[in-house]
Order: structure tokens, then sequence, then C-alpha cells
């Protein structure tokens, strides 16, 4: 498996150096970078393109993509808004916007990337081989917590183009949980961010049709989940899997008998699969009190303090009281977040293109195999969002979104190849 053009090197390259990058402390920076010049090379391509250019070669943007672009835009106006409404000045307005281009943006423009020619195959083998460097480095990792060595190495110069924070440029070999025992993060910026990309990376590594290499990456995706010891990453991949196959099977009239008939016991032992369901929460919610407080408190927060601008938001962040430790308002929610920053247009901004995207996949799962791999990224997004700034994470899982936008186009090229194979007969 080689890349065949420049928008496969570029991004096969940039899976298999991951490692390579986080040393130098560049991994922040080289997602929004490979982004925007692709965006630009796609603009050219678009330019270019005219009635003699091959089909084959010809860029058609999806209405999902479309949606995508519309609402990460929007994104920016609320986040404009929201600053001149509370008069935070134009220094503080530059600073979000750059900080806009690479975190929504991405959103967006990675989608927009999976239209170019790029083989979903090319995704899979690229994260299986990122899976077998994480199996070879990981005894590095462990060993240093065992011979209780610095488990911060250094942060990394490239600091100084800003980010969200100094846990972004740092390499850090392991990290101590509050139980006091070790939890290792890699080269995310925190342990359950491992847990994300984990679960997305395995659904890749699933569909690689070596068996040696997906091997590598299911086990490299299985055990950055454990080591991450990410309740939400735990809970959320066994969901999706069968969620995901019994959603992508709904054509199929055993499925749905057999959906029926669930229905139909689930009604009956309703009460008591409730009692064991809020008991299992429950103890969910105790393996980490703290930590379940904290990211209540701060949903409560946000929340409330919405309503002080309901429509564009706050425009930026603001720290937290003693009660969150300090954390930023809407921290550890898409959700919560949107409200609180960008109010209620910058939520339905976003949560209207990924609604209708997974509508879209969820129509085309019954006949693709691209779409069924993305339908479970979506869904992990979503368990994700609750948990997390997915916005803040784009630079780690847009493999994802490379190939929810490789799903998207996927139909159109289908009708394309029919329309081409109907005429010439």
């Amino acid at each position: 498996m080689k890349p065949n053009n420049f928008p496969e090197r570029i991004i096969w390259y940039s899976i298999i150096s991951t490692y390579g990058f986080y040393l130098i402390g560049g991994l922040y920076i080289v997602a929004p970078v490979i982004a925007w010049i692709l965006l630009f090379y796609i603009v050219k391509k678009l330019w270019q393109q005219n009635e003699s250019t091959p089909e084959a070669e010809k860029i058609i943007i999806p209405w999902t993509v479309w949606l995508w672009i519309i609402g990460m835009l929007i994104e920016e106006v609320a986040l404009i808004i929201g600053h001149l409404d509370f008069n935070l000045g134009t220094a503080l307005l530059i600073k979000s916007s750059i900080g806009w281009a690479r975190s929504w943006a991405l959103m967006a423009i990675f989608p927009l990337i999976g239209c170019l020619p790029i083989r979903p195959q090319l995704l899979y083998r690229a994260v299986c081989i990122l899976g077998l460097q994480t199996l070879i480095l990981l005894p590095i990792f462990i060993l240093a917590y065992i011979l209780h060595l610095p488990n911060q190495l250094y942060v990394s110069p490239l600091k100084i183009v800003g980010g969200p924070g100094p846990e972004f440029f740092e390499v850090l070999l392991y990290e101590i949980d509050l139980d006091g025992t070790p939890r290792w993060r890699l080269f995310t910026p925190w342990a359950p961010a491992l847990g994300l990309v984990a679960n997305i990376y395995f659904v890749l590594a699933l569909q690689e049709k070596s068996k040696k290499w997906r091997l590598y990456g299911i086990l490299a995706g299985l055990i950055m989940s454990l080591i991450s010891k990410s309740r939400l990453a735990l809970l959320s991949l066994p969901v999706v899997l069968v969620t995901s196959w019994s959603l992508s099977q709904l054509t199929k009239p055993i499925i749905l008998i057999s959906m029926g008939f669930m229905s139909f016991l689930t009604s009956i032992f309703s009460s008591q699969i409730l009692n064991v369901v809020s008991e299992f929460w429950d103890k969910v919610k105790g393996a980490r009190a703290d930590s379940t407080r904290v990211r209540g408190a701060l949903w409560r927060i946000a929340l409330e303090r919405w309503h002080e601008a309901p429509i564009w938001g706050h425009g930026v962040v603001e720290r937290g009281p003693h009660l969150v430790e300090y954390m930023f308002i809407g921290s550890h929610s898409t959700w919560a977040s949107l409200l609180f920053v960008k109010g209620i247009v910058g939520f339905f901004a976003f949560a209207i293109p990924f609604l209708l995207s997974f509508l879209h996949l969820l129509f085309n799962t019954q006949k693709s195999q691209t779409a069924r791999v993305s339908l479970s990224i979506i869904l992990i997004l979503f368990f994700a969002s609750f948990g997390e700034n997915l916005e803040t994470l784009t630079y780690l899982f847009w493999p994802g979104l490379v190939m929810m936008g490789i799903a998207f186009k996927e139909k159109i090229l289908r009708n394309q190849v029919f329309t081409q194979s109907y005429y010439s007969h």
C-alpha cells in the first residue's frame, strides 16, 4: 500500500509520522497546516476544472459537506458577534479567529478533503502502521513508570505558536491519576483524548484486509483504550460497534423481527432493566467520583450562564470557580461549550450538520461498507461530545473526518458510474 497522488502522500506521511511530530511538539501544528494546504489544493483543482476534465478527476462536493462548511462558517460569525457584544477587543478577536481556523474550521475542511481521490484503504493501512509503532514504543512508556523516571521530558519550544495549553506541546512518558495509579496519554494532551483516538483508529483498523496489519491496528486500539482509563472510551466502543452493525442491517427481515422481539421483552422487563442500568451507571460514576462531580458542575454553570447571552454566546471561554477546580466553563462538553461561548446559533450550526450527516450515513450504510465505518465514527464522536470539546481534538481524530468525507461522496460516484454504464449501452 503506497500513496498514489499528492493528497494521499500528505495524509499517509502525516499519520505514520505521528510520533515523530509528537517528539518535536509539532502534532498540534501539523493537522491545521495539512488541512489548509489541501484546502488550497482543492480550490486550485476546482478553479481549473471544466467540461473537458475527466470524470475520474472531477471534484464534486456533496450536500453534507456543504452543510459542514456553512455550519463552521456560522461558528465564526457567532464568535465575531459574541466578541462585539461583550467589547472584547480586536486583538482577542483576531486570536480567537486563529483558534477557529485550527479547530472548528477543521471539522469542515477534513470532510471536504475526503472528496479528493483518496482511497479508504490508505487510511486503514496508515492507522495500522501507527498501531504497530505504538506497540513497539509502549514498553518504553511503561518502563519509565516502573523505573520512576521523570514523567515529563520537556515542553517543545513550538508552544510559542500558541494553543489551548502547554499540554499540547509537552512530551510526557506517563502521568499519575488521582488514585495514585499510572495512566498514559501517549501523543495526546490528556488521557481521555487517547481513548477517543483509540476508538476511531480501532474502527478504521477493523477494515484492513491484511490479517497481520489488522491485528496490529486492533491490538493497539484496544491497549490505548485500556491504558487511557477513559470510562467513556471503554463503554462507547462496544456500544458503537453493536449499534452501527444493527443499524446497517435494518433492511434485513430477520433483524427487524429480532428487534421487535427484543422490544417486546424490554417492555416486559423494563423496570428490572432500568434498575440494572441505573446501578451500573452509578458504579461508573463512582469509579471517578471527583471527576463526575466536576463535570456535572461545569455543565450546570454553563447552562445557567448561557442565559446571559442566549443567541450569540459570550464569545470566549471563562475560567470557572473553585467548585470546578478553576476549569473553563463549558469544558469537558462540546454542547455546553457551544451554548456558553456561541449561544443557540453556534449550537445548531454544529448540531444540524452532525444530525443530518448521521441520517445520510444511516441511509447509505445499508449498501456501503465505507458508510458503515463512517457511521461508527460519527457515533463515537457523538458519545465523546459529552465528555470532550471535540473542536479542540480535531488535530488528533482528523483521519476519521476524512473517512466521513469519503463516505459522503461515495453515493455520488456510484451514481456517476451507473449513469455512464446506462448511457454506454
